[in-house]
């Protein structure tokens, strides 16, 4: 059975984003970085001297993975880049490593995150939504590959702990799939259904809507971590997919969890605001912050992508 709390969130000390995105707890530096898509902007905040840097990008960023040798590895709309981010000093100018499979007019990069292996996942969304032309890719040894179709919002990208299964959502459809991940090479077999939601019928309010999956992450126990947009809760689903506890939110729109601290024990939770009701706006003023809230179980350290 399910638990439900509404739980205290402190927010950072940082302005709100537009649609923040991707937060990433870099193990090494002992830092959060996270993406406003819409405001072409890379964040990073250091908890324990309260600093906080903003590098402003060319196009819109949309995830990251921290990389072997230093920096971090972006997906933006113009592709894949290397970026070196330093506190307190411009950003030094960016090395691409692929460019776009995708037509920009239409298509962007969105969530993604780096495997055990070195590799680096990333989906796209499918901008008019009309129909299910978003992709999934991995990122390896120099080479970016097609892996899959069937999606107009790729989401949820995620590892379990034994990194056996690759979780992947498709926001519009409301659906969590997964991929086996062969121990003896990393490849993935085809992926399978693993957790559906119910859509919002037409009509209906939105405080009775239970939301649609966005951004996760798997805790040490193997358990998935899900951002509910528009739904203003976070869920913990067990390894077979149920709801072991739902986190109740003070913003209406969280878009992804990360758990970081120098214990993994800090949930962080981006947020948006972008083109949002003004009504709601003003009734949830912690719109776009990033969330914070200390959790019993650990998170799992980031996975480093590597050339």
């Amino acid at each position: 059975m399910s638990h439900v709390d509404t739980p205290d969130f402190d927010a950072l000390p940082v302005p709100p984003c537009e649609l923040g995105e991707s937060p990433l707890w870099h193990p090494d530096e002992q830092a959060l970085y996270w993406v406003d898509i819409p405001g072409h902007a890379l964040h990073r905040f250091e908890p324990s001297c309260g600093r906080h840097d903003r590098w402003e990008q060319p196009s819109e960023p949309a995830c990251l993975a921290p990389m072997l040798g230093g920096g971090l590895l972006m997906a933006r709309r113009d592709g894949l880049w290397h970026v070196q981010p330093q506190a307190g000093a411009p950003m030094a100018a960016p090395e691409r490593l692929a460019p776009p499979p995708y037509d920009p007019a239409s298509e962007r990069f969105n969530d993604g995150k780096a495997d055990a292996w070195g590799r680096f996942w990333v989906g796209t969304i499918y901008e008019p939504r009309d129909r299910e032309a978003a992709s999934l890719y991995c990122w390896e040894r120099g080479q970016l590959t097609r892996i899959e179709g069937g999606a107009t919002v790729a989401n949820g990208l995620a590892f379990s702990p034994d990194a056996r299964w690759m979780y992947w959502s498709d926001t519009k459809s409301h659906r969590i799939d997964r991929f086996a991940i062969s121990p003896v090479d990393g490849s993935a077999a085809r992926r399978e259904p693993w957790r559906q939601f119910e859509h919002r019928p037409v009509g209906a309010p939105l405080e009775a809507y239970g939301g649609r999956p966005d951004g996760a992450t798997v805790d040490a126990e193997g358990c998935y971590w899900v951002a509910m947009f528009e739904g203003q809760q976070l869920l913990r689903l067990s390894p077979k997919g149920e709801v072991l506890r739902r986190v109740r939110l003070p913003v209406r729109c969280p878009t992804m969890p990360c758990l970081g601290g120098a214990d993994l024990r800090t949930l962080f939770v981006t947020t948006a605001r972008h083109n949002r009701p003004a009504a709601e706006l003003a009734a949830q003023p912690l719109a776009g912050r990033v969330l914070s809230l200390r959790v019993d179980v650990p998170g799992l350290p980031a996975h480093f992508a590597q050339r």
